[in-house]
């Protein structure tokens, strides 16, 4: 889209050199093939504390996706961004960990983001993983609705427990905390856990946030449902409106399993339903917030039409637009330049905790089409601006 392609702006803050490294990730990332064994090769040596290792992905992916191996670290790139109208939401990105200790970890860690953010404007969402404060397994027992044995009661009990301790600081605090969307068998607890979040600490103004993936089927359906229950308990509903990440592994389990495919049958399917997803908030800003995480231009343009079409400022409160830390700039910085809200996912975490999120980034760029193509063409363009 022509207003996204201003690269003067969305590279302002990024040198020649930092732009010739972004080049050749890309051009890496951008070959299937390529990608698959890099990313195993990279998770083995990890793993293995190949010593050499950590500094080469510090020095690239980490670089490039990540603000830093701690929440200090990262604040240069916080106070960076902010500069320019852009807020961060730190994205504590350790991955693939199913221990008690760990969960009890992560959930200090996300209410420490808590302290560590309030009164600073330039950090407006706090963010966690459901699977950071419990087993994916877990999740998908509550979510079938049979007995649960005794271990697996208390075990619940622990993860909701973590859910409410980050909520009601949050909400002591006046900070809003989204909870990300995973895979489908785990997301219906994950749904009815932030319901019970959102109707205990958004009677007010919504503070939770959940996540609503469209490229997923029954999820406009179910926003309809859950906006009724909303109305009936008289609380506020925050979402982040996201296409999807896990659509490989959707659909293989589906196929292996003999279940109904949970995604989208086509791209522009998954279009429709995400466009659908911007009416329904639009037609219900009295009680629905959102935070419209994505990439594609030609949704951020549709949601800056219907707006202005409604009359709404840029700076409307109840919407906000979000990318991801090292993609999108163009779309970032343009509506930051505009005066919409906009924050960038900001992850950070120890680089050897964090390669799993790393290496699934990559491999979600391989998927997405034109995804890495775009951010190719885009830094390609600011190098050739700047040579004239």
């Amino acid at each position: 889209m022509p207003i996204f392609n201003d690269t003067k702006v969305a590279f302002a803050d990024k040198s020649d050199a930092q732009l010739r490294k972004a080049y050749w990730m890309f051009k890496m990332i951008e070959q299937p093939a390529l990608t698959s064994l890099g990313t195993s090769i990279l998770n083995f040596t990890v793993h293995n504390n190949f010593p050499f290792v950590t500094g080469i992905v510090k020095n690239t992916l980490f670089e490039q996706f990540c603000g830093g191996e701690t929440r200090e670290e990262s604040m240069k790139v916080v106070k960076q961004l902010f500069k320019r109208g852009v807020g961060s939401i730190f994205d504590y990105s350790i991955e693939g960990k199913e221990d008690e200790e760990t969960f009890d970890a992560v959930c200090k860690e996300i209410k420490d983001i808590v302290r560590f953010s309030v009164g600073n404007p330039a950090i407006p969402f706090i963010v966690f993983k459901p699977t950071a404060f419990g087993r994916i397994d877990l999740y998908e027992a509550v979510g079938k609705g049979p007995e649960l044995t005794s271990s697996q009661k208390e075990e619940w009990e622990r993860v909701v427990k973590r859910f409410d301790e980050v909520c009601s600081l949050c909400h002591e605090n006046d900070k809003k905390v989204m909870v990300d969307a995973e895979e489908t068998w785990m997301q219906d607890a994950a749904d009815q856990l932030c319901e019970e979040m959102m109707e205990k600490y958004n009677q007010q103004k919504p503070i939770v946030w959940n996540t609503i993936q469209m490229y997923r089927t029954g999820r406009l359906e179910y926003m309809e449902a859950h906006l009724q229950r909303a109305r009936e308990k008289n609380y506020f509903i925050g979402y982040k409106i996201v296409r999807g990440a896990y659509m490989e592994k959707e659909r293989a389990r589906a196929a292996e399993k003999g279940y109904a495919d949970p995604i989208q049958p086509t791209k522009e399917a998954s279009d429709r339903n995400y466009n659908a997803g911007i009416d329904f908030v639009m037609n219900h800003l009295d009680k629905v917030s959102a935070f419209f995480g994505t990439h594609n231009e030609i949704s951020s343009e549709l949601i800056m039409d219907k707006m202005k079409a409604k009359s709404l400022e840029n700076g409307n409160p109840h919407i906000y637009f979000g990318q991801l830390y090292g993609m999108s700039d163009n779309i970032t910085f343009y509506l930051s330049d505009k005066g919409y809200n906009v924050a960038k996912y900001l992850p950070y975490g120890p680089v050897k905790d964090v390669v799993p999120y790393l290496t699934r980034r990559a491999q979600e760029n391989t998927s997405v089409a034109g995804q890495t193509g775009r951010e190719l063409g885009l830094i390609k363009k600011e190098l050739e601006r700047r040579k004239k």
